[in-house]
């Protein structure tokens, strides 16, 4: 179970990095991308961040109870 875990640790990485990269584009581009985008991209990077950190404390926690 933690080995599944720690493989999902790097692909909520990248899921928030990607999101960060099109926030701050959409925010560098302006206009009306902006407007329609901007606001919700940034609340994806920022769920995309809780779920990361959740499976990064669910896989602390497999760790210390032995589930290695």
């Amino acid at each position: 179970m933690s080995t599944f875990v720690f493989f999902l640790i790097p692909i909520g990485l990248i899921a928030t990095l990607v999101a960060l990269g099109f926030g701050i584009y959409s925010l560098a581009k302006g206009g009306s991308f902006n407007k329609r985008n901007g606001n919700r991209l940034m609340r994806l990077r920022v769920e995309f961040q809780a779920v990361t950190i959740a499976i990064l404390m669910l896989f602390t926690w497999l760790i210390s109870r032995g589930g290695a």
